[in-house]
């Protein structure tokens, strides 16, 4: 189903999960497993990576495939402009077709390893709206793209950054997903920002429940993501002991979505990172306490 009529269609905000492609065949085994564990949870949708310079195109369409045919969960491919040409780009845009997606998460992608700046590919496309704008023009699927409530990394300013936004949507986006965050007030000014210049689509805020100090700052060096101070004095308070870091992380990003449904969020797109637990929690106390809906019962005491 299109996800673009998942959202328009859902009374209750809507929960989605990303995943990467595993390296490993124990990797794989995990990614699965978590993926099991997690559609009790009723998610609308998952994602799913493309590795650096579109080094994981078959095993990415791979997986997709076999989360909506075997699990039975609505799946969506990353796809990206890196290390492709326009022919090779819609090689793989029919093999997704042909297999029957119905959506796509189209992104410019990141440099091939050992490549710091973006170069353009000859023959191919320099800019994710050129991307987007092939995939509107040709194929049937339901768009998602990125934005950026602290701003790419790579953009010149705030103001540009959301000016280019505009342009991809306007050329046929459907839906945005955001790189993770940790300020809530971060997401909330984007979307003000982002209503005032006539985006429209849904904005759908992205949460990486923290689990491992080291993981997350080698995360937040490559996105740019900021860790707010308090959120860092109380991960350095726990320092090496990865349980409580768990603990807290579980319960510092089921305050952030309750926050973030309460004051109208579409739905929460969370990066499990191949993992299921902390997700697991999350969303099942987000199900019981429904902060969205205004005449919320209490939780239960049991």
């Amino acid at each position: 189903m299109r996800i673009d009529e998942i959202l328009r269609e859902s009374d209750d905000p809507v929960f989605s999960f990303e995943f990467f492609p595993p390296k490993t065949p124990e990797g794989e085994r995990n990614l699965y497993a978590a993926v099991d564990q997690l559609r009790g949870l009723d998610p609308a949708y998952v994602s799913v990576t493309y590795g650096a310079g579109g080094s994981t195109t078959g095993k990415t369409i791979e997986i997709v495939s076999r989360i909506r045919d075997e699990f039975g969960i609505e799946a969506m491919a990353h796809f990206t402009c890196v290390s492709a040409t326009t022919d090779e780009l819609r090689t793989t845009l029919d093999a997704m077709a042909e297999q029957g997606f119905d959506n796509v998460l189209a992104l410019r992608g990141d440099p091939p390893a050992g490549q710091e700046e973006w170069t353009k590919t000859e023959g191919g496309l320099e800019y994710s709206r050129e991307l987007v704008e092939l995939i509107r023009r040709d194929y049937p699927f339901s768009i998602g793209a990125a934005a950026f409530p602290e701003t790419h990394i790579h953009a010149t300013s705030p103001e540009d950054d959301l000016r280019n936004l505009k342009a991809k949507v306007d050329a046929g986006v459907d839906f945005l997903i955001t790189q993770l965050f940790f300020d809530n007030a971060a997401y909330f000014d984007f979307v003000a920002r982002a209503r005032a210049i006539g985006i429209e689509v849904p904005i759908i805020p992205g949460i990486l429940p923290i689990t491992n100090v080291a993981q997350l700052q080698r995360i937040t060096s490559l996105c740019g993501a900021i860790i707010p101070d308090g959120l860092r004095r109380e991960l350095d308070l726990r320092g090496d002991d990865t349980e409580a870091v768990a603990e807290f992380g579980v319960a510092y990003a089921t305050l952030q979505c309750r926050d973030l449904l309460a004051g109208g969020a579409p739905g929460i797109h969370f990066y499990t990172l191949n993992r299921s637990p902390a997700t697991r929690a999350i969303l099942s106390a987000l199900k019981l306490a429904r902060p969205w809906a205004q005449d919320a019962a209490p939780v239960p005491t049991v």
